[in-house]
């Protein structure tokens, strides 16, 4: 049973005309319906990317608020659907007829970023509308500069794609050829989109015929007194929990690594929440001004982080517009990083803004509720290969399109999740290796859990991966990464200690290494050129050297933990027994005497002269997570050069969520 079928609690009041039974089966029936539809898309899709669970899908009312969301959908759409829908109301008015489909993909008017494109169908019972049935889907390339659309250059939209206001695709049950041709002939793969665009438009008719199957049956008052009291019905459960809730004020912040037009430093996103008798209220207004790359969050996203993060913390509560009641924010000006406004570029937003609104809602929720505490989880990441597929003689364009799981944050009893999707969407399915191989000249060469990328705590953070690949026959390819978190490392909470940077390495171990970072774009590769980048783990909660040794030992049986960083970061002495065999014992008077001597030196650490750590680091005497975890320094982790700004925030960071709880 999932959260969105669970009954109502005792005395829970049902819409009025609706008794308990019905409103029940009305409710769980709605869920069904928009599970229909993700079923349909993903039997009918042509894309890979859709095909991986990259879409969702939602029933709304009349008006266009979100009666319920499917059972397994994408974090991020969750927030934006009635946005865009109430987009179509807007610019269309009386002007909707049985059998329109609209599509919309514009990220200035509540959607995501252009490459997720939606189709909007209204519902209809004889001259009335009664609801929308729409699904939203990402399409592997949507124009722009760089195929796959991701251009972390971008300033201004026009650089990433093409932008579509609400327009019309379907009227009165006939498609409108022209448009359809012209918003796929506006991409890299026509032929792909066509089919996406045709299989997301009647992934909508499914939902169609399932409301009015249930309208048939049920009644039409009946059904749309279904729509409104399962939107009255969550906000009623969520302020019955606020109730029981302490009220007050909170605050934290995250950062982006950077903006590459100002001198190096970290790029804030500040979060203020309180919770009083009216609801939560969250305060972004002390956010930096938009950064001159595409990591901006539009107001549809950045309100979409903010249902996403707090409903975390109500895992029961099912998810429609009733939350939507609950949740105010200010997000201050328009033309900040979390407030972009039209032309500002924004596809990054999803690694950007959204991902760091959510682990800060983590934070700060800890608080709140600190036996549901979780550190900050690992930073969504798309890495996108482009070019000709020299594997056949027309040499079509491919975009081989790659996200990776990773480790979420420890929690207040257990370890985080490790090998995990991103909190962007925990539905998001990792990619089959064969079916990217198959479509694209690409071979996958690793893909392996990284051995000390868990975050150090008491409850240590999941575990992230490597994934590596070597290009075959290919022509005119660049490669482009949209990430976050080689600066701004996941990080620990209640004393636990951060994971690892990201970024991609290119020819590793070889005379033409180059680490190319966190975000890039059309960067030329070459046939036999190979590449390799982590995802990050989550970040610790609670002091490392309070985890048991026992643990830290069965932790490197598993190899998530290695016997240096085990003494490094936990000051637990292991001692190899029979490796072959999985034998290993805790040397305890060494393990006893090593963490003293770490509780001793370890403020000191944080204190340390950067320049001469960043030396240190250059010559090999330190490694990255040495440079991390103990003395809080940020580097080129190519290079070695010091960042200087970023060291100094980053240990302002260190010492709040770890140095602070150490003993």
């Amino acid at each position: 049973m999932t959260s969105d079928q669970r009954p109502a609690p005792s005395g829970a009041v049902t819409p009025a005309g609706l008794d308990p039974v019905t409103f029940e089966v009305l409710k769980n029936a709605f869920v069904t319906a928009v599970d229909l539809m993700s079923e349909q898309i993903m039997r009918t899709c042509y894309s890979f990317v859709i095909y991986a669970r990259d879409f969702s899908s939602a029933l709304c009312d009349a008006d266009g608020n979100t009666v319920m969301q499917g059972s397994a959908d994408i974090a991020v759409h969750v927030g934006t659907l009635h946005f865009q829908c109430k987009a179509v109301l807007e610019e269309f008015g009386d002007d909707i007829n049985p059998g329109d489909v609209f599509a919309v993909n514009d990220p200035y008017r509540g959607g995501t970023h252009f490459n997720d494109v939606s189709f909007i169908r209204p519902i209809f019972v004889g001259a009335e509308i009664i609801g929308f049935a729409q699904n939203k889907g990402h399409w592997a390339d949507i124009g722009g500069n760089v195929p796959g659309s991701f251009d972390v250059n971008a300033k201004e939209h026009f650089s990433e794609g093409l932008r579509i206001t609400p327009v019309r695709v379907w009227h009165r049950g006939r498609q409108l050829r022209d448009v359809a041709q012209l918003l796929v002939s506006n991409t890299r793969s026509p032929y792909s989109c066509m089919g996406d665009l045709n299989a997301q438009a009647e992934a909508t008719a499914v939902c169609e015929r399932e409301i009015l199957r249930l309208v048939d049956h049920y009644g039409r008052d009946t059904v749309v007194a279904a729509m409104g009291g399962a939107q009255d019905y969550v906000e009623r459960i969520v302020r019955h929990k606020l109730a029981e809730l302490p009220k007050g004020e909170w605050e934290t912040v995250d950062y982006l690594d950077a903006d590459p037009s100002k001198p190096e430093g970290l790029v804030p996103i500040s979060v203020k929440m309180r919770i009083d008798d009216d609801g939560i209220h969250y305060d972004l207004s002390g956010s930096a001004p938009a950064v001159s790359t595409f990591l901006n969050s539009g107001y549809g996203t950045t309100h979409s982080a903010l249902y996403a993060g707090t409903k975390t913390f109500f895992p029961d509560v099912p998810l429609n517009s009733g939350l939507y009641r609950v949740v105010h924010a200010e997000l201050g000006p328009e033309g900040t990083v979390v407030n972009a406004s039209w032309p500002t570029a924004v596809t990054g937003f999803c690694s950007g803004p959204y991902e760091k609104l959510m682990n800060a809602l983590f934070e700060i929720w800890s608080q709140v509720m600190p036996e549901r505490a979780m550190a900050c989880a690992f930073n969504l990441e798309y890495l996108l290969v482009g070019g000709k597929d020299g594997r056949t003689e027309d040499r079509p364009y491919f975009m081989w399109y790659d996200w990776m799981a990773g480790g979420w944050g420890g929690r207040a009893t257990k370890d985080g999740s490790g090998a995990t999707a991103p909190v962007f969407g925990p539905g998001l399915a990792v990619q089959p290796v064969e079916g990217q191989e198959r479509l694209s000249p690409v071979l996958t060469t690793e893909h392996t859990i990284v051995t000390d990328s868990g975050g150090p705590g008491r409850h240590r953070g999941g575990c992230g991966l490597e994934k590596g690949g070597v290009l075959t026959d290919c022509e005119s390819t660049v490669m482009s990464y949209c990430c976050d978190r080689a600066r701004s490392i996941t990080w620990g909470i209640a004393g636990g200690l951060p994971s690892l940077p990201h970024g991609v390495w290119l020819n590793k171990g070889t005379e033409d290494e180059r680490f190319l970072g966190a975000t890039f774009s059309n960067v030329a590769i070459e046939p036999g050129d190979t590449f390799t980048r982590p995802s990050a783990g989550g970040g610790g909660h609670g002091d490392p050297l309070t985890r048991d040794p026992a643990l830290v030992v069965e932790d490197v049986i598993d190899g998530y933990v290695s016997i240096e960083r085990a003494a490094k970061d936990y000051g637990v002495v292991v001692v190899p027994v029979d490796p072959e065999l999985d034998r290993y014992e805790v040397h305890i008077a060494a393990t006893e005497e090593l963490r003293r001597s770490i509780a001793a030196e370890r403020r000191g650490w944080l204190v340390e002269d950067p320049h001469v750590v960043a030396h240190r680091y250059r010559a090999g005497e330190l490694d990255m997570l040495d440079s991390i975890r103990r003395y809080g320094v940020i580097v080129d982790w190519g290079t070695g050069e010091l960042h200087e700004n970023t060291t100094r925030q980053y240990r302002e960071l260190l010492h709040k969520r770890a140095a602070a709880y150490w003993d």
